[in-house]
């Protein structure tokens, strides 16, 4: 097990001595803008380029609180304090110059960062010597926007709200259609250095969504930006920095090269990419056997990428109709029971969500390669909120549980990654 994960777990003890206490005076920024002088380009939701790129991380609702003003995005994250931005290379689109941008949530714009020619890219910090036509895309983490309120267990929720970043750019490619391989092997140090970030913001991971174009060789373009901070406020966290360098590189990988096969109508989904939200409680209501066979197929689609490592998905089925309580692990019925009291307490007594959601998923992993089967756990998470929006049952990510009582009651010693719930 990696350390950094064994350190990081929650228990009934741990929570109780060691509680969180906000320093709301340091609140970080959610939101990373570069300086006037970049070009922008504003998102127009009439156009098809511009409208899929604004379903993967667009802001879609403003929530007033006492604490002040949140808006809510496309993409889900642990607390609302998004720790993720987006990059993306475009090559070839039409409509698009041919650059290197940045995807400025707050603003619905592209900022255009570096412009590129026919000889030069990012291709090869993406491992490829070919030109690729289409999007080649970079998701990083400013992990202070996350540990200001997290502490040491941030670097998990940074992850996972990677993975859905990655998921969400999934879903988005489904308008087009296209499909999306997830990479795992990118050149992060090179690549934390020519974007300026200080240290103060990591690559986790790319994703192509984007086709070879013939015969012309692409050397790797060489820039400096100048440091911007993302944050407002930081806070080095030493254990997050030697968690992330200690897993920058992926060893061993098996890459999956079988395309995920979803079933969704095109305007539907778009819908439901714009209104997802995630729950705030159950009322204890029942799905249907049908609606979670869908579920389940869509979780169990493989997930094209360059490092594929295994993920289990247990599920407690609390209330489904035609279908025997107990739990599942990768839709083999292991053992029979009414655990939604046991799920809920799990979930940090977060009763409301897994003891009355009609089901709750668990997924957890032995595999190596600690940032990439993270991200995974994320981008099955990310569809199981689009699989059940798009069926009108509300979903809710869960990222603590106590964490051996989770591998006690499942029957495992792998590290639990996340849990979720669904119901109405």
């Amino acid at each position: 097990m990696f350390w950094y994960h064994a350190a990081t777990k929650h228990s009934y003890n741990s929570v109780r001595t060691n509680p969180n206490y906000l320093e709301w005076e340091n609140q970080p920024s959610t939101y990373k803008i570069y300086p006037e002088n970049y070009q922008r380009y504003r998102l127009d939701l009439d156009n098809a380029e511009d409208s899929f790129l604004y379903h993967i991380a667009g802001l879609t609702a403003k929530k007033s609180y006492p604490s002040g003003v949140y808006y809510l995005r496309i993409n889900p994250s642990a607390g609302a304090l998004y720790p993720n931005e987006l990059y993306v290379q475009i090559r070839g689109v039409k409509g698009k110059e041919d650059g290197i941008y940045h995807f400025e949530v707050y603003s619905s714009s592209l900022t255009l960062l570096q412009k590129i020619d026919d000889t030069q890219g990012l291709e090869p910090y993406f491992g490829f010597m070919r030109a690729m036509r289409g999007y080649l895309f970079l998701v990083s983490a400013i992990y202070y926007r996350s540990s200001w309120k997290y502490k040491n267990r941030a670097f998990r929720y940074c992850l996972l709200d990677a993975g859905h970043l990655l998921g969400s750019i999934e879903a988005a490619a489904l308008l087009k259609p296209h499909s999306v391989e997830m990479v795992y092997g990118i050149k992060r140090q090179k690549l934390n250095r020519i974007f300026g970030f200080n240290e103060e913001e990591w690559f986790l991971s790319g994703a192509v969504m984007a086709d070879p174009v013939d015969l012309q060789a692409v050397e790797a373009i060489e820039f400096v930006l100048p440091y911007v901070n993302g944050s407002r406020s930081f806070e080095r966290n030493k254990l997050i920095a030697q968690a992330y360098q200690e897993s920058i590189s992926p060893k061993g990988c098996v890459s999956q090269t079988k395309s995920p096969v979803f079933y969704y109508e095109k305007e539907k989904l778009l819908a439901t990419l714009f209104r997802r939200r995630s729950q705030r409680g159950f009322h204890e209501g029942a799905i249907t056997k049908e609606q979670f066979e869908y579920i389940a197929r869509v979780l169990s689609e493989p997930i094209l990428s360059d490092c594929d490592e295994e993920v289990a998905v247990y599920a407690v089925i609390n209330r489904v109709i035609g279908m025997p309580l107990g739990l599942y692990r990768d839709g083999n019925y292991l053992f029979y029971g009414d655990f939604s009291q046991k799920a809920g307490y799990l979930s940090l007594e977060q009763y409301g969500l897994s003891q009355k959601g009609a089901v709750v998923f668990f997924l957890t992993s032995n595999a190596e390669n600690y940032q990439s089967f993270y991200q995974k756990a994320g981008v099955i998470g990310h569809r199981l909120y689009i699989a059940a929006d798009y069926l009108n049952i509300g979903c809710s990510g869960i990222g603590a549980y106590y964490d051996d009582e989770v591998n006690t009651f499942v029957g495992n010693d792998e590290m639990v990654l996340y849990a979720l719930a669904v119901g109405k």
